[in-house]
Order: C-alpha cells, then sequence, then structure tokens
C-alpha cells in the first residue's frame, strides 16, 4: 500500500496528535512510515529515480510536520535532503519536477521533456514542504526556489479567462498548455484551485525581533502584537522593485530582513525614506535593515533584471532563456499550426557568444519581451514571460548552436532521413495505430486499450490485463522482419510480450528505453509464420502489473 499514492496520510495523523495530543495518533504517523523511502532519504541515499513522484513528496511534508512535534533528527534529515534532492537534481527552470509523473536519473533533463512533464500538484507540494523548512531556519536558497516555482510554474498554471487550471505543465518542445475540464476531476484540478487563493501566503515570516521578505507581492501585513501595519506596493515583476510602507501605533525596534534574490547580478539598491542604505551582502542572502520604525517611514528596494541562460544539468548547449526571476518562453504559434509537425518548428540559436542580451532586442511596445536579432535558425521568435502565455505553441528549452555543429547537426538529419527512405524501401506493409480507418483495415482488436496523440503522432497502448492485436501484410517465401515505433521516454511498467500467430517472438521493456527520442526496433518473424505469405496476426499482451506500448506504427519489411 505505502508505494500506493495514499497522500499526506503521515501529515494528517501528526496534525491529529497537534491538536488532541492522543499519542495514538503519533504512534498511527509511524505506521505510515514507508521505510524504504524515508530511511533511505535519511541517510542521504537518493533512492528516487523511477519513483513515482508525487506518491513521495506528501511522505516528506508527514516527516518535516513530525520533526516539528517531536524533535526527530531522522525525520529534519530525510525531508531536507529530499528537498535538495529535488530542487537540485530533479527540477526543471521552472522549478516543477517529474516527466510523466516520475523522477528520472538525477541531472539527466535533457531527453525528459514532453507534454507530461512536471505536474501541477508536485509543484504545490514541494511548496508546502519548502514552507516548513524555511520556517526551521531562514535559508534564502527556499525563499528563491519558492519564487521560481511561484512565478513560472504555479502562475503560469490557470488560464486567465476562465480559470481552468493544468495538471501536467508541458515543457515539450513545441507544445501547448492543455487546461483541465472541471468535468474530468484529477488532483491537480483540487490542488490547483487552492495554488491560486494562496499567493499570500508565505510573502512574510517573522520571529520577534526580524520580519522576513520571502517575496515581493503586492500585500498588507497586519501585525496586531506589534501595533504595525506594513504595506508593500509593487507590480513585480513587472516591476523590477518594492516599496514598503510603515504606519506603527508605537516606534517599532524592528530588524526587516530584505531578500536579495540569486537571479541580482547587477546588484540591489535599499532606500529608507530616500537615504541609501550601503548593502555589502551577496545575492542570494538577506539583508538585514535594523532601525526604530515610525509611522510614514518607506523602504524602497530595487534590483534590475538581466537576461541570462540556464542550461540543462547534462547538456550546456540546450538552455533556457531567463529575465531576472521569470522563465521566458519562445512564442510559436497557434495551438492548430500546421507547421507544428515540422523539424525545425522549434527554431535553434546559431550564436557566437552565450550572452542572451548581444543577440535580442526588447520589444518597444511590451514588458519583459524580446525578440531574437538573426540567430534564429530557420526563424527569430518573440520570447515573452511563460506564465503570459497562453493559447500558444511555445519552447521553454532550445538549442543553441555554433557555424560547425550547426553543420554536424544538418548532415546527421540528411542521414536520418536516407535511413528512413531505405526502410521504406523494404517495407511491405505500414500501419499507423490510433487512427480509425487503418485500424480497420488491419483488422485491429484490443481489450482495455486507449489511444491519444504525442508530438503530433496518435499511438495505442494496452492497460494491465488488457492487449491489442492486428494484421499485417508479409510476402510468402521471403524472409520478414516486424519493426515497432516507440517513444523512448515513458516511465512506468512496460513489459510485454509479442506473439505472432499465437507464437511469441519477443518480449520487450520499453521503460525509459531511449529517453527523448523516437526510435524503431526490429522483430524478425520465425520463416514457418510467414511460408504462406498473406497476413499475420501480431499481439501485444502486458507482463502482470505492466502495460503494453505505447506503440505508434507498425511496418512489414523484408529480412
Amino acid at each position: 500500500m505505502l508505494n500506493c499514492e495514499h497522500g499526506g496520510i503521515n501529515e494528517a495523523l501528526a496534525e491529529l496528535y497537534a491538536e488532541t495530543g492522543n499519542q495514538k495518533y503519533l504512534d498511527m504517523s509511524q505506521i505510515f512510515h514507508h521505510k524504504a523511502i524515508l530511511d533511505s532519504l535519511a541517510h542521504h541515499v537518493d533512492i528516487l529515480p523511477g519513483k513515482h513522484a508525487n506518491t513521495q513528496i506528501p511522505k516528506l511534508i508527514g516527516t518535516a510536520r513530525r520533526y516539528e512535534l517531536t524533535g526527530d533528527k531522522n525525520d529534519s534529515e530525510a525531508s531536507e535532503y529530499f528537498w535538495d534532492r529535488v530542487v537540485n537534481h530533479h527540477s526543471y527552470v521552472t522549478g516543477g519536477n517529474c516527466d510523466h509523473e516520475y523522477f528520472g536519473p538525477p541531472d539527466t533533463l535533457r531527453n525528459r521533456l514532453s507534454d507530461g512533464t512536471t505536474e501541477s500538484c508536485n509543484v504545490y507540494n514541494m511548496l508546502k514542504l519548502s514552507r516548513h523548512l524555511f520556517m526551521w531556519e531562514a535559508d534564502p536558497k527556499v525563499a528563491d526556489f519558492y519564487e521560481r516555482a511561484l512565478f513560472n510554474h504555479i502562475l503560469s498554471s490557470q488560464n486567465p479567462e476562465d480559470g481552468r487550471v493544468i495538471y501536467n505543465l508541458s515543457l515539450e518542445m513545441g507544445g501547448y498548455k492543455v487546461y483541465q475540464d472541471p468535468q474530468w476531476f484529477t488532483c491537480c484540478v483540487g490542488t490547483g484551485m487552492e495554488n491560486h487563493s494562496k499567493y499570500s501566503r508565505n510573502i512574510y515570516y517573522y520571529n520577534n525581533e526580524e520580519l522576513y521578505v520571502s517575496q515581493y507581492i503586492a500585500s498588507e501585513l497586519n501585525w496586531k502584537e506589534k501595533g504595525l501595519i506594513l504595506t508593500q506596493q509593487t507590480k513585480y515583476p513587472d516591476e523590477q522593485g518594492t516599496t514598503f510602507s510603515f504606519s506603527c501605533e508605537n516606534p517599532v525596534d524592528l530588524t526587516i530582513q530584505v531578500r536579495y534574490p540569486y537571479w541580482a547580478e547587477e546588484g540591489i539598491q535599499l532606500k529608507v525614506n530616500g537615504k541609501d542604505i550601503k548593502v555589502k551582502d551577496q545575492p542570494g542572502s538577506f539583508i538585514s535593515v535594523k532601525r526604530n520604525w515610525q509611522t510614514g517611514d518607506k523602504l524602497e528596494v530595487k534590483f534590475p533584471f538581466d537576461l541570462r541562460l540556464e542550461t540543462m544539468p547534462d547538456d550546456s548547449n540546450r538552455v533556457a532563456l531567463m529575465y531576472g526571476p521569470l522563465v521566458l518562453a519562445g512564442d510559436l504559434g497557434p495551438e492548430d499550426d500546421p507547421h507544428a509537425a515540422e523539424p525545425l518548428y522549434v527554431p535553434v540559436f546559431l550564436v557566437k557568444d552565450r550572452n542572451p542580451a548581444d543577440w535580442t532586442k526588447k520589444v518597444s511596445d511590451k514588458l519583459n519581451a524580446f525578440f531574437t536579432d538573426s540567430v534564429g535558425r530557420p526563424r527569430d521568435i518573440e520570447f515573452d514571460p511563460f506564465y503570459k502565455i497562453h493559447g500558444r505553441r511555445y519552447s521553454v528549452y532550445f538549442d543553441l548552436f555554433n557555424n560547425r555543429k550547426w553543420d554536424a547537426f544538418q548532415a546527421e538529419y540528411r542521414e536520418k532521413q536516407e535511413k528512413l527512405k531505405k526502410m521504406e524501401e523494404r517495407t511491405i506493409d505500414f500501419f499507423q495505430l490510433g487512427q480509425m480507418q487503418p485500424e480497420r483495415d488491419h483488422n485491429f482488436k484490443s481489450e482495455k486499450t486507449w489511444t491519444e496523440e504525442f508530438k503530433h503522432k496518435n499511438y495505442r497502448e494496452a492497460d494491465r490485463g488488457g492487449w491489442f492485436s492486428f494484421e499485417m501484410g508479409v510476402y510468402a517465401g521471403q524472409p520478414m522482419q516486424l519493426a515497432f515505433e516507440y517513444w523512448g521516454g515513458f516511465p512506468g511498467s512496460r513489459t510485454f510480450d509479442i506473439l505472432v500467430n499465437d507464437q511469441k517472438i519477443d518480449a520487450e521493456n520499453i521503460s525509459n528505453a531511449k529517453p527523448g527520442e523516437f526510435f524503431w526496433k526490429y522483430y524478425d518473424v520465425p520463416d514457418a509464420l510467414t511460408v504462406n505469405g498473406g497476413r499475420i496476426e501480431v499481439k501485444l499482451v502486458p507482463h502482470d502489473g505492466n502495460r503494453a506500448g505505447p506503440l505508434f506504427s507498425v511496418r512489414t519489411l523484408k529480412r
């Protein structure tokens, strides 16, 4: 049971203990302590690769809450180590994590870009865990992550026109945002609604002597115990700064801890009542401003945004463009763009240096928008804040090339086209799954299957306990092969048998077989099964607890 997505039951029981003081609830929380996961993390063993992501995150929120109630260091070690691994080794530039709900190998994200990346519930829960950690220690790294995920995933995940929210926020290169139908209710609809009611939740933290400004969001803080009302006025991130105004029943001795964001490499400027405050701190810290605050005081904070690249951990030439705290996405065209399936629909950038300020220009009539300048191949495009893109195709990640790599890329593309041409010359029969007429033509049969589209191609997949079959044309007296087209980046349990005329010819496992690419796999058909020519029946049957596919297309080939 603990391997399944059972939610934060350990946290709920810990909260019951906190409310009632009844020891039985704390004991019950321990029953839901998944030792294989949590004890490993407490001993700093990264067991996340291949694990279902949002099954794990609530468990660590539970250990965090339990640590607050019991002081058990194993619980805090597990939570802190997990946070570090997810944020620094399993997350994308937006602050989101997972592909098709699963963690992959650490620091290996280049080829894990799809319409199934970054489940919104995961980000919701990582922000919830971050709140716990920040209350233990005011770590600016936690506050910086919170901002990254809040502005670039959470704010990006709601349609501003109708309020619908997103299950998986696509990072597919050339993809688009898919908003959920509230009639088809998933967990990310529920947490998705909560997300957008909680922007004010974690702006400020305090102790008796300090007030931490964790986030720059227009807000009013009424600190009744201090007799202080603090008003933050800003249009951030459309404004590169903020102003705090003080209203005090009596003067208040207080240190304001101002977050100096990690990205503010151009510096930060602080003023109190118009006078500059000398800043010795570095980006990624808190700046202490201690004062006897009085009604009418103003604290101004300014930090210029600058353009920079953030790279994939496993490919320094696959990059995202950031402007201050914002992930920028390249606007590629409408969702129904007829060119979306073309090989270079997502352009590459042929650049001489890695400073994006040298090869972009500001869009004059838009805030935080830029246009590439003569570096796009085959075209230049506009970049806008990711959270502002709706109803359009986009890419967050792009590939950088120099002249030599561009020539090599074109040569590799021509080689792939030549291989496909040779395979087509050997093809006797071709079957595209997931399309009505081809499935009729190939006598398709199935139980517990479905069809969907992925990267502009249809596929079929059989669920646990299901199967599907189809017929393919073959020649008599000719050695034959089957060629199956797969996508190599789907995680999970995907082991299945391949049968021809009820005879097993192979067993296949395509789970993360070739992340980031389509590939063809070839299976020899025994000569005895094709001796009479005509048609053969091909059947895919998943192993227990597994699925079969997805399978995109099939060919019979002359061997």
